[in-house]
């Protein structure tokens, strides 16, 4: 397999950059869906899946919610390897079992998160730096998951089979934390001291963080095409 077809199920309500970043990471023919509004793959014939951030809660009752955790379960049985970003971890842990509940308080900016040494960060320091912007979390990991990255706040990271979550945003570039973090309704003070953090080094610290996505898609070239991953939703 020379270039893998993933399904990128976007949760980001229409969020423009959004898709332009995971574009820009993912070497991958990708097939976009907007899960927010419904639109669901019709079969599960792709070598993966990635999963992107939201503004939405996994625990709120909206049907497009429930649809997606369900149909991201039916994709783990059937042995498709999945990525979850932010929102996507969360969707990834709900699904396989997992338990999400609220912060007291939101998580944002670049932060320093230590790894266990998975494949997923072969390549990556321990700690290593990554933007943040999060207010629910994993607390409790699926039966059989492993964790394999946390910081101060919690689970980073997990993994489970062929499938992995990660809490922090990897894809970002800098103008997209900038304009997360000036939409967030909190005290000035801090935005402008998370602001202040979106520097150039910061940045470019972040960026060796871009490795996972080429550590998951390696895994998923190396892998034999799963049967089951080929039958009709």
């Amino acid at each position: 397999m020379s270039r893998p077809r993933l399904a990128l199920l976007d949760a980001s309500h229409g969020t423009a950059h959004t898709r332009r970043n995971f574009r820009r990471e993912l070497d991958a023919d990708l097939v976009e869906f907007d899960v927010t509004d419904g639109t669901r793959p019709p079969t599960f014939e792709y070598d993966g899946v990635v999963v992107t951030g939201s503004r939405s809660s996994v625990y709120w009752d909206e049907p497009w919610i429930d649809a997606l955790t369900d149909w991201v379960a039916d994709a783990t049985d059937r042995g498709v390897p999945v990525l979850g970003v932010c929102y996507g971890h969360q969707v990834l842990a709900e699904a396989l079992g997992g338990r999400v509940e609220a912060m007291d308080d939101i998580e944002l900016g670049y932060r320093e998160v230590r790894h266990t040494g998975d494949q997923l960060f072969a390549g990556i320091d321990s700690p290593f730096l990554a933007f943040e912007t999060h207010s629910d979390r994993v607390v409790d990991l699926p039966a059989g998951a492993t964790r394999i990255a946390e910081n101060d706040r919690g689970i980073q990271a997990f993994r489970h089979g062929d499938c992995w979550g990660v809490q922090f945003h990897p894809e970002y570039d800098q103008a997209s934390a900038e304009r997360i973090t000036r939409g967030k309704d909190l005290p000035a003070e801090r935005i402008e001291r998370v602001l202040d953090g979106i520097t150039d080094d910061n940045y470019a610290a972040a960026c060796r963080t871009k490795r996972l996505f080429d550590n998951f898609t390696a895994h998923v070239r190396r892998r034999e095409p799963s049967l089951s991953a080929h039958q009709p939703f």
